[in-house]
């Protein structure tokens, strides 16, 4: 009976395995997450030299951009409850994703490290179609034609020029934001651009 059984390591290393090749959006967020903090451990920007403080202040508009955009759209996004056409979201279908491309953009402007925008480029390609198409299909699950819709007139992450449905605007809710946990995100990003910017000297 024994025999029959395999090793918990080898159990666990083979579903990390699995879900590494057709579950990777589950690792998303520590991934990206991760990737940050890396950055932050390992970035010197005074390594750009001349261009160091140019770069840095590039790198705080991208991460200004990015932290507004993700606010913008965490004030309208109530998960699998409805969909969410409104706001950010009447421009482009994944708004977060569009605000966490320009924070990692900041990130590797700042850090002074250059393989990290070859890193970044990798695990987007690894991490993000697949991300994008499995959430795509739960919305599709969840609301149907109102979906199908908003999905025919809106891209995934180039953003229209117009709003998708201007008679309907929306109320960005600071108490939603609060909820799906954006202001803690923000105190992060913030704290490690400001550990980044003693790199500097």
């Amino acid at each position: 009976m024994f025999r029959r059984l395999k090793a918990p390591s080898s159990l666990g290393f083979s579903k990390l395995a699995h879900d590494l090749v057709h579950r990777r959006y589950r690792f998303r967020q520590f991934v990206g997450i991760g990737f940050l903090f890396v950055l932050t451990a390992l970035g010197h920007p005074a390594e750009w030299g001349r261009y160091a403080p140019s770069l840095f202040c590039a790198g705080i508009g991208f991460a200004t951009l990015g932290i507004l955009i993700r606010l913008w759209a965490s004030g309208h996004v109530k998960k699998d409850k409805s969909l969410a056409t409104t706001g950010p979201y009447s421009y482009v279908r994944h708004p977060l994703y569009v605000g966490n491309h320009l924070i990692t953009l900041a990130f590797c402007l700042a850090s002074g490290l250059w393989w990290s925008f070859v890193a970044w480029a990798v695990i987007a390609f690894f991490f993000y179609p697949g991300t994008i198409a499995h959430e795509d299909e739960v919305l599709h699950r969840l609301f149907g034609k109102s979906w199908e819709a908003w999905r025919a007139e809106t891209r995934a992450l180039i953003p229209r020029l117009t709003p998708y449905n201007r008679s309907e605007r929306g109320e960005w809710s600071l108490a939603q934001s609060w909820h799906n946990g954006e202001p803690l995100i923000i105190a992060i990003l913030v704290a490690c651009l400001g550990y980044l910017f003693f790199g500097l000297r």
